[in-house]
């Protein structure tokens, strides 16, 4: 009784701060729209060009933006995160109501969609970044393994919730009716956005040189920290192997693998999602007891098994079984990431060390596209098999190479 009463209490703890309790939402909100959007565009593409590659372009203008994270992480640092995020999801509703009111006119085409996602694709990707620095920064330290639990289920949640209800109003509604719902749950996230509150502590007062090299200061900082620098290349890693699976791909997997409609894409992004909302929950509630490090590359390892039980299963059933189970160690390696990066930085690196972290989103709509290619030639289960046991083995050569920054118990990034 008293072991479930301190886990009730580890995963509500971070609720007591008044911050919070408006970014937990507002990240909600915006998750939820982005996960509805990205669905519905998705689809939208593949059924109006019946493209695979084109629909593997759509999914890397998603993330245009990551090679320009740096710069939103130090601004961060300098104006302000939460300013800067309020400012990215102010540009959110008004791409979204631009896309509204195109579909309302029957304007709508997928050149358009293209054009705008190429142009809120370079904002997009910094979000989770700049979410993430504002946590460190409004959290007290005892409490961040518990938040950042308890902030990655509004991620998650969407892609179960946020999926599911997507593919329904779109099956439903059409075009125009669902982007109109995604415009107001976009504008509701921003405006509860600006409810979030000041740092805990007094904010450092940068001294004003050029962003070039306030940047280069910050990609210094993490080639100089072994432990930093090898979650970097795992991060990367994964983005380009793994994400692309459960991502991008999938409604390409939902019509010309398993040959369902649009609900039955909701149904695949939400096992996968229902997974890693599961592994999020799991952290909050022991988050004290977790050693970072070493679960980042064990749970790294578990995720692309899953991903390959998930490419050879017989039938869609399985194929969710193993989705979920991909989610969990999603979930389970990709947070104590997050958290060993904010434990190792001081307070005025935190938005550039977690835009460097953004950096390795590129290898998404690299994994993206590259797939789409040889999905072309050689099909589906091949490359995504051969994707799996590529970031397998590339998983235990980082464990190899960084092995006593990383593993043992003692080590730096494995401090609780």
């Amino acid at each position: 009784m008293t072991a479930r009463r301190n886990s009730r209490s580890e995963i509500l703890a971070p609720f007591e701060v008044r911050s919070f309790r408006f970014q937990w939402p507002a990240d909600l909100m915006t998750s939820w729209a982005s996960e509805m959007e990205i669905l519905i565009l998705g689809w939208y593409i593949l059924t109006e060009t019946g493209s695979v590659l084109l629909l593997t372009l759509y999914g890397a203008l998603v993330y245009a933006g990551t090679l320009i994270a740096p710069l939103f992480g130090l601004w961060g640092d300098q104006f302000g995160h939460r300013n800067v995020l309020a400012a990215m999801r102010a540009s959110y509703a008004a791409a979204a109501a631009l896309m509204t009111a195109m579909a309302w006119l029957h304007l709508l085409n997928a050149g358009a969609v293209f054009a705008i996602a190429s142009i809120a694709g370079m904002v997009r990707p910094s979000d989770l970044a700049m979410r993430n620095a504002l946590v460190a920064e409004t959290m007290p330290t005892d409490r961040l393994m518990a938040a950042m639990g308890v902030a990655r289920t509004t991620a998650d949640s969407a892609r179960v919730f946020g999926a599911l209800a997507g593919a329904g109003l779109f099956a439903l509604l059409g075009m125009a009716p669902a982007y109109a719902a995604i415009t107001v749950v976009y504008t509701g996230g921003f405006l509860l956005t600006l409810g979030v509150g000041a740092p805990r502590h007094s904010r450092v007062v940068m001294a004003r040189t050029s962003f070039w090299r306030d940047l280069r200061e910050g990609l210094t900082y993490v080639y100089d920290s072994p432990a930093s620098l090898a979650a970097m290349w795992l991060a990367f890693l994964v983005n380009l192997t793994a994400y692309p699976l459960t991502l991008g791909l999938l409604p390409y997997v939902a019509r010309d693998i398993y040959h369902v409609d649009q609900t039955g894409l909701g149904t695949l992004t939400a096992s996968f999602a229902g997974g890693a909302l599961a592994g999020s929950i799991g952290i909050s509630f022991v988050g004290r007891s977790i050693r970072p490090a070493r679960m980042m590359l064990v749970y790294a390892g578990a995720w692309y098994l899953a991903l390959l039980g998930f490419v050879l299963a017989p039938g869609i059933g399985m194929g969710r079984v193993m989705l979920v189970l991909a989610g969990v160690a999603q979930s389970l390696s990709m947070t104590p990431m997050a958290v060993m990066l904010l434990h190792g930085a001081s307070a005025a690196f935190r938005g550039r060390v977690m835009g460097v972290r953004m950096l390795a989103v590129y290898g998404l709509p690299i994994g993206l596209i590259v797939a789409g290619w040889l999905i072309e030639r050689f099909g589906f289960p091949v490359t995504a098999a051969g994707y799996c046991v590529l970031g397998l083995g590339l998983t235990i050569v980082i464990a190899i190479r960084w092995y006593t920054s990383l593993w043992p118990v003692d080590a730096a990034a494995n401090q609780r």
